[in-house]
C-alpha cells in the first residue's frame, strides 16, 4: 500500500496541484473540518460508490488517523484503483480546513 504524509499533501496543494482527495470519515466528523476540495465517501459506502471513481486518476484517501483510509486504500487497490493512504490522517494534518 502506497502512503503519503500530510505534509506532502499540503505541499502539493500549496503548489497549486489539483488532487483528488477522498475523506472516508463519517459525515459528522467531516463537518468539523476537512481538507479543502476533499470528497466525503464514508468507509461503509466506498464499495457502493467505487463506480463513481475513475481508474485513471490517483486518489488520496484520508480519515481521522489513517486506519479507515488504509482499509479503503487496500480495498480500492484490490479493485484496480490508483490510491494512496494519507498516513496519520486528519490528526496529523496542519494545513487549511473547510
Amino acid at each position: 500500500m502506497k502512503e503519503i504524509t500530510p505534509k506532502e499533501v499540503e505541499q502539493r496543494l500549496n503548489e497549486g496541484e489539483s488532487l483528488d482527495i477522498i475523506d472516508v470519515r463519517e459525515t459528522e466528523e467531516v463537518e468539523a473540518g476537512k481538507i479543502p476540495g476533499a470528497i466525503n465517501i464514508p468507509l461503509g459506502l466506498v464499495e457502493f460508490r467505487k463506480q463513481d471513481l475513475d481508474k485513471s486518476k490517483e486518489y488520496i484517501m484520508v480519515c481521522r488517523s489513517g486506519g479507515r483510509s488504509g482499509r479503503a486504500t487496500e480495498y480500492l487497490e484490490s479493485q484496480g484503483y490508483n490510491v494512496i493512504n494519507m498516513a496519520g490522517g486528519m490528526l496529523a494534518w496542519e494545513g487549511k480546513t473547510e
